[in-house]
């Protein structure tokens, strides 16, 4: 299928000011960039099926509850939102799926969103090719927003990151989050001293300095480490990137993990490794 000359895929076309639509990659109808948002939404839905199903259990978004025996409370109110994100995401997927399977011979997938993100994800560079890639990610990019504003309907929680590094202070830092209308550059703020205060970019410089900082711990080469746990979507507010692709590194460099209230979290040192070398490699 030929591609166009000009990018169509909903970041071009949903460009803020100063955005210049690119040029499509070779034999797609999309451009790089566009491309990798359109899996990522796909990686992305896949999880925010499961936070929405939590949500529908009683679940708290994106909290570190601890379990408590005998069951969910009754009386929970039924999430509207989260029940109609969740059929909309089987709807969608399934019909882009089919579109897939029938017009190239293959074996559709099972109807679980789950199966059906794995198989759009197998068929991407097909899909972007075709003359409805233009629609597709933007049906994608409304379900993950849909996805997200019904995973997390809270419009602000707080996540603690550790003890401010600044001397003589016995704050701890902590990263207020916006789900709804999450802030350009959220702010890593110490709550004993709003004046120790440093922009997310820094996060990774930060994190080091905090290793360090408490001159009451034993020498580096003696004390046990202490490892910071992060989310998926903590991990994307911090280093500004889809929360996709926290996912996809994730699997692909193997860090290491532990779940809790049915979470998972990943682990700080492993990730800003990750980042680090990325950004070294430009």
């Amino acid at each position: 299928m030929a591609g166009t000359v000009l990018c169509h895929g909903e970041g071009c076309r949903s460009g803020g000011a100063g955005h210049t639509r690119q040029r499509t990659a070779g034999g797609t109808r999309l451009c790089h960039r566009c491309r990798d948002h359109f899996t990522a939404g796909l990686v992305e839905l896949a999880h925010l099926y499961e936070e929405c199903g939590r949500v529908l259990g009683g679940g708290a978004p994106g909290s570190m509850r601890e379990r408590t025996t005998g069951g969910e409370l009754p009386g929970l109110p039924f999430n509207g939102a989260a029940a109609d994100v969740r059929s909309r995401m089987v709807s969608v997927l399934g019909s882009w799926s089919g579109l897939v399977a029938q017009q190239r011979g293959l074996v559709p997938p099972p109807r679980t969103v789950a199966a059906l993100t794995a198989f759009l994800l197998r068929n991407a560079d097909w899909l972007a090719g075709h003359t409805a890639a233009a629609e597709a990610t933007q049906e994608i990019a409304r379900l993950v927003r849909a996805g997200r504003r019904a995973a997390f309907p809270d419009p602000a929680r707080t996540v603690r990151l550790g003890a401010c590094p600044e001397p003589h202070c016995a704050g701890s830092l902590a990263l207020a989050v916006r789900s709804r209308t999450p802030d350009e550059n959220p702010a890593v703020v110490c709550d004993a001293d709003p004046a120790h205060r440093w922009t997310s970019e820094r996060w990774s410089e930060l994190s080091h300095v905090m290793d360090s900082a408490d001159p009451a711990r034993p020498s580096a080469a003696d004390r046990p480490t202490t490892e910071r746990w992060l989310s998926g979507s903590d991990i994307a507010r911090l280093w500004h990137v889809p929360t996709g692709t926290v996912y996809r590194l994730a699997s692909e460099e193997r860090w290491r993990r532990r779940k809790a209230a049915g979470r998972t979290y990943y682990s700080e040192t492993d990730v800003r490794t990750c980042f680090s070398a990325r950004a070294a490699r430009g």
